[in-house]
């Protein structure tokens, strides 16, 4: 179980990875939308995502520089990955969860991943 949670949170965040890779690509290119970025990131986000974000998500940009550079380090979404699901909770999550919304994957990684952990406080 261990390595498939792995997986999925791989996947989430490769696929945040990619979408942030288009709105940079695509800020270095018009700087209207860079601008707009800087300046509304959240209704930037919510637009191209094309999902509804929560009220309480608040997003940031940070415009590095020649002589800075920021690293984001993401919440860890598993602090206590090496847990074992019961039987009972593998039953409540094993195919009920089927995709990701990209805020979430933002947020808590992935609702999967999320359904599982929910799941494995029953455990």
């Amino acid at each position: 179980m261990h390595e498939e949670l792995k997986k999925i949170i791989s996947e989430a965040m490769n696929t945040r990875f990619e979408f942030e890779q288009k709105l940079i690509q695509r800020a270095w290119e018009d700087e209207n939308f860079k601008q707009e970025l800087l300046s509304n990131p959240k209704a930037v986000f919510a637009r191209e995502s094309g999902e509804e974000l929560p009220k309480d998500l608040e997003i940031e940009v940070i415009q590095e520089t020649a002589n800075k550079v920021y690293l984001v380090l993401p919440t860890n979404p598993a602090p206590d990955i090496t847990k074992e699901l019961s039987e009972e909770a593998l039953e409540a999550v094993a195919g009920g969860v089927s995709g990701c919304t990209l805020w979430s994957r933002i947020k808590n990684v992935c609702i999967g991943w999320s359904a599982v952990r929910n799941a494995n406080n029953l455990a």
